[in-house]
């Protein structure tokens, strides 16, 4: 088990070079991604914490409108 994980490592610090082009789409595809993932973030805690405030609105303005028709 030792020897496997000596010869990973060694084997992971080994360091070649890569002969690989990468355009000016890549870039912007990340750039794209990250500010995608940041919006989910952001409309999933919009959503999270503003549907069941609205709820709860709703059902203060209709206990409101209850009390006001009794007296």
């Amino acid at each position: 088990m030792l020897k496997l994980i000596y010869s990973s490592f060694i084997f992971c610090m080994i360091v070649t070079s890569s002969f690989a082009y990468l355009g000016p789409g890549l870039g912007s595809g990340v750039i794209v991604a990250t500010i995608s993932i940041i919006v989910a973030i952001f409309a999933a805690l919009f959503g999270l914490i503003w549907f069941p405030l609205k709820r709860l609105i709703k059902k203060r303005k209709k206990k409101e409108q209850q009390i006001g028709k009794v007296d």
